[in-house]
């Protein structure tokens, strides 16, 4: 398809304050030599590190230990390259590579092992397990059941992801954006937060329409800011998977139109959330059996989907280049892609 004329991308008014981690540079160096040294980047570098894993990190933590802030840095490294290699795997028509490298994922998460020995010799599957342990070390039963919840689903909406790319029809609107809850990867990540704030909600709490109310529309207010981020590349390789293309397809509007949509459906998410998150506390609060500790939790919480935020936002604007690089805004592979990686044994 043709490369997307370059177009600036709107102010969300997100009405959030937000800090950040002043070792957030020093995570992100760890970040990058985590993954050379688990040979999921062999070449280029210094372009993984421009990606800004440990910003990233920094900014959507909270006041959490520079260990956690490390670790989170490290799984979005191990995520990045993961949604590359699936891109890479789409471009080359070599998707069948693919289900083995997801089965030992998700076998080890469930079962601490994987059947085949040679699949942790997988830079993937390697640096995983490797992350995974740490991450469960870390965790209380309630957070590690939803994070192994979490890790399928945002396989399973990849696998999705193919399927619409393959398909001679789009997906609604609907259907992509329950989708791109799970492709987005966040909601591991908002456990990995969670528990690295010492936040224990049970699953009562999560199960909440109102809770949910307030997860969902964060969730959705990040996504689809990244759709317009990430644009210029996905329009470039003919990727459908994103907010912005699936308007303009439906709704018969042009690109530019299709942005400034996306923005106002964000200031209305936006709306949602605020109005979620008061209700929220409204139930707490008509409730009258929370304890207090219970409720400061919830609240921390909130805060933490505050912090995802405002945070992805700043960081997909002014501290990485996935967005801006010119080999990524015209659609081609990032120069760091390693092309064998999935084959390795």
């Amino acid at each position: 398809m043709a490369r997307l004329d370059p177009f600036p991308v709107p102010d969300f008014h997100l009405p959030f304050g937000n800090s950040k981690h002043p070792l957030a540079a020093r995570a992100n160096a760890e970040a990058t030599s985590w993954a050379l040294g688990h040979e999921l980047v062999t070449d280029a570098a210094e372009q993984f590190t421009a990606i800004g894993c440990g910003h990233l990190a920094g900014r959507v933590s909270g006041e959490v230990p520079y260990e956690t802030i490390v670790l989170l840095a490290e799984w979005m490294a191990w995520s990045f390259v993961l949604d590359d290699q699936h891109d890479h795997l789409i471009r080359t028509g070599e998707l069948a590579a693919w289900r083995p490298v997801t089965d030992a994922i998700t076998e080890y998460l469930a079962t601490g092992r994987t059947s085949r020995s040679s699949s942790r010799h997988n830079p993937l599957v390697g640096g995983f397990i490797e992350l995974c342990d740490r991450i469960l070390d870390g965790m209380t039963a309630g957070t590690a059941t939803r994070y192994r919840t979490h890790v399928p689903q945002m396989l399973d909406s990849l696998d999705q992801e193919a399927g619409n790319r393959g398909a001679a029809r789009r997906p609604s609107i609907q259907d992509y954006v329950l989708m791109r809850r799970h492709s987005s990867q966040l909601l591991p990540m908002m456990d990995m937060v969670e528990a690295g704030l010492g936040i224990d909600l049970p699953q009562h709490v999560h199960d909440l329409p109102a809770f949910q109310a307030v997860a969902e529309s964060a969730v959705d207010i990040i996504s689809w800011g990244n759709d317009v981020f990430s644009l210029p590349k996905e329009h470039a390789c003919g990727d459908n998977n994103n907010l912005v293309s699936l308007i303009a397809s439906w709704e018969g509007r042009s690109l530019p139109e299709a942005v400034r949509s996306v923005e106002a459906r964000i200031q209305v998410r936006i709306e949602d959330y605020v109005a979620a998150e008061r209700r929220l506390f409204q139930v707490i609060d008509a409730d009258g059996e929370m304890e207090s500790s219970m409720r400061a939790a919830i609240t921390r919480c909130v805060r933490s989907y505050e912090d995802w935020m405002i945070g992805a936002d700043l960081w997909q604007r002014y501290e990485c280049t996935r967005y801006s690089d010119e080999r990524f805004a015209a659609g081609l592979e990032s120069a760091y892609t390693r092309p064998d990686l999935v084959s390795v044994a």
